[in-house]
């Protein structure tokens, strides 16, 4: 039966069930000619139909059929001219897959045939394959995209009340022992009872994953028994990875996301995405030819002068175009269906500054932001930057437009050094815990632009970051010589793993100190997933290809001290605006009180005079807080008031005596927390006055309640 072939529709982009049919879009400006393939199964020996595609609007392709339904697998061959010197790479021996597929079915299969070139002929990207890739390339799906959300509504939890926890789908739930097996490592899996109830009770407010949008393993790491584990290398922007998918490959895999989102929204718990739209998975112009390159190379990639070449800010082999409008329309596209028909609350951008670049500079007012700022949708989620790419000029730390919050890599150096014991000026451990104000406040942004870290998935474990001195990437197959040599870690005294008693004493406190810093620092924590349990990858600080042992969770060996530790003070964050402020600290007396809301102390008991901030070789502060200077209003327009806090910090080697101030800042102190040892609740009231023995390298936190 001949098939009933209709003009369709140039927008929405994509593959679009109407409940009678599916029209189909796609943008190929250079093109002279678009093929839709129809295929009957996913596998390599597929039946295929071709369809000739006539339509043509605005540089789309456009076609209806009407009895193609949800499940339908399909790709498109695009002719064209085929001159790399001239930026354009169409071959239509090569099956490619929609950039907007909503699924995918499937993954790559390396092959010859998948690049556009004969990869061992001498003229390499110049000459001409044409051998048919079909077998080996994943076939986009049509998707049903109905789903029961019920009641369900997003946390929107205000910034200066989050707490971020980073973590990977298939780690974070692999060897979970009380997650069923066939679910685990999933989306299913993070959805499920026992993951929602460890993230409840840890106290985060906001899970960030890391990429799920589909994504591509590497060849070269296949054929070396390794795989691309972080995902930071997108073919589809659109489909959910159906590696993370228990459910099926036809669409299933987006059903069961959007069930994983109402789980967590249920328990308040926000969903926020890495998203990688600086690059895509095609690499430089000896990479395969998978989708974009094939249907309109020179409208996708930032090229050289002399087309053939591509500009690379990411370390990956290409950039997209972000200048060109329909690469910002399918960025912009994108992010609207995440959050409208997947419900997320957020984005982490992965090399935002790449984003920002209009032609060679980072241009924080480019085209990029401006099209955020003024939709309607996407300005209302959270929007995190990661600001640097790799280009000239792209560590943009404290550079991005207000609305934005950044990934603080200053605050992570300069914590690190402290606790480390490297001479560095107590001035700006002040700043990075105050939140920033040196890159944040002229700008007219608050506190919360800043996402304080100690660690992340690229680089050391906090386990490791006290464990090692020196990378140990011996298992990536490149002879540890990749991964940042200059970690800013200490071992404590031994490499690696130990017996020695001291340094595990040391290494326990070590890890307490700098996660009592985290949550205690104005603005936004972010905890590395698996820190709070001690988890270890054995000195590797560059974990992206080993989906393995040394990069999931291992639940049977969690260090349950720390994980109480680190409950604890997550509630004590929460349980006190002073510690998450949306307003910056004015050191200006507060009227009725004749104190300042923030007050800085030497061991003494006296005031920091200004000369000692510039003292290289000091490694001990005390900091005072004060509940009656928050400076902001609940909900309902209530001034909100806490009480005080009184910080000490001691970086040295060796016990200070801390004098305690005088009666002005509180009349009565409780310690509630010391680093030096967890285990221990200290009822004991303190007075003004009263020396503390603060140990080496330690915190101890004193409260005196709200009076009057």
């Amino acid at each position: 039966m001949e098939r009933k072939v209709y003009p369709g529709s140039p927008y929405p982009q994509g593959a679009t069930y109407d409940g009678k049919g599916t029209n189909f879009a796609l943008f190929a400006r250079h093109a002279e000619g678009v093929e839709l393939c129809l295929f009957d199964s996913d596998q390599s020996d597929a039946n295929e139909e071709r369809i000739p595609i006539k339509e043509r609007t605005h540089d789309i392709w456009h076609i209806y059929l009407p009895d193609v339904k949800p499940g339908q697998k399909y790709g498109y061959r695009v002719h064209g001219p085929y001159k790399p010197d001239e930026g354009h790479r169409f071959n239509p021996n090569k099956l490619l897959m929609d950039p907007y597929a909503k699924a995918i079915a499937g993954v790559i299969k390396w092959h010859e045939s998948i690049f556009g070139y004969n990869i061992k002929d001498d003229e390499k990207d110049l000459s001409f394959n044409e051998q048919d890739s079909a077998p080996y390339v994943p076939k986009s799906v049509v998707i049903d995209d109905s789903f029961d959300w019920g009641n369900d509504r997003k946390p929107n939890v205000m910034y200066h009340q989050t707490i971020i926890y980073e973590a990977h789908v298939k780690g974070f739930t692999y060897t979970h022992p009380d997650i069923p097996d066939n679910i685990r490592g999933s989306y299913a899996a993070i959805g499920h009872p026992t993951t929602v109830q460890y993230l409840k009770d840890l106290g985060i407010t906001s899970i960030e994953l890391l990429p799920i949008h589909h994504f591509v393993n590497d060849w070269h790491l296949q054929d070396i028994g390794l795989s691309n584990y972080w995902g930071y290398n997108t073919i589809g922007f659109f489909a959910p990875d159906v590696k993370y998918s228990s459910s099926g490959v036809n669409g299933e895999q987006v059903t069961e996301f959007k069930q994983m989102v109402k789980n967590l929204h249920e328990a308040g718990i926000e969903v926020i995405l890495d998203v990688v739209y600086n690059h895509t998975a095609e690499g430089n112009e000896l990479g395969p030819t998978l989708s974009f390159r094939g249907i309109d190379n020179s409208s996708y990639y930032r090229l050289t002068e002399d087309g053939r070449y591509y500009v690379d800010y990411t370390g990956t082999g290409n950039t997209l175009n972000a200048n060109l409008p329909n690469v910002l329309q399918l960025i912009m596209d994108s992010l609207r269906y995440w959050i409208l028909e997947m419900r997320v609350d957020g984005f982490r951008f992965d090399l935002a500054s790449t984003l920002a670049r209009e032609f060679h500079d980072v241009n924080k007012l480019s085209a990029f932001f401006d099209i955020i700022h003024q939709d309607p949708i996407i300005s209302q989620v959270k929007l995190i930057a990661e600001p640097w790419d790799i280009g000239e000029g792209g560590y943009q730390v404290g550079n991005f437009p207000a609305g934005w919050v950044e990934w603080n890599g200053k605050y992570r150096d300069c914590i690190r050094d402290y606790w480390r014991g490297e001479e560095s000026k107590l001035g700006e451990f002040a700043s990075r815990f105050t939140g920033s104000s040196d890159l944040y406040r002229d700008d007219y942004r608050t506190p919360t632009a800043s996402v304080n870290f100690i660690t992340a998935h690229d680089g050391f474990t906090l386990n490791d970051l006290v464990s090692y001195n020196e990378k140990h990437n011996e298992a990536n197959g490149e002879d540890n010589n990749d991964g940042e040599r200059h970690n800013r870690s200490w071992n404590c005294g031994e490499e690696g793993p130990t017996d020695n008693l001291e340094v595990l004493a040391l290494r326990s406190k070590q890890k307490r100190n700098f996660l009592t810093t985290l949550f205690l620092s104005q603005g936004i924590p972010m905890l590395l997933g698996g820190d709070e349990l001690g988890r270890t990858q054995q000195g590797n600080n560059n974990g992206y290809c080993q989906d393995n042992e040394i990069s999931w969770y291992n639940w049977k060996e969690a260090d349950q001290d720390l994980l109480a530790f680190t409950k604890k003070l997550i509630n004590l964050r929460k349980s006190h605006p002073t510690f998450c402020r949306r307003k910056w600290f004015m050191g200006q007396k507060i009227k009725g009180a004749g104190v300042e809301d923030i007050v800085w102390f030497l061991p003494e008991g006296n005031i920091m005079p200004d000369e000692a901030w510039d003292n290289d070789a000091a490694k001990s502060l005390a900091v005072y807080l004060d509940g009656r200077g928050i400076r902001s209003v609940d909900p309902k327009g209530n001034k909100i008031y806490d009480d005080h806090f009184y910080v000490i910090f001691n970086a040295h080697h060796e016990p200070i005596d801390y004098k305690l101030p005088n009666e002005k800042y509180g009349s009565k102190w409780t310690k509630v927390l010391n680093t030096d040892d967890a285990q221990v609740e200290d009822e004991n009231g303190y007075q003004p006055g009263d020396v503390i023995k603060v140990a080496g390298r330690s915190v101890v936190l004193f409260h005196a309640p709200l009076q009057g």
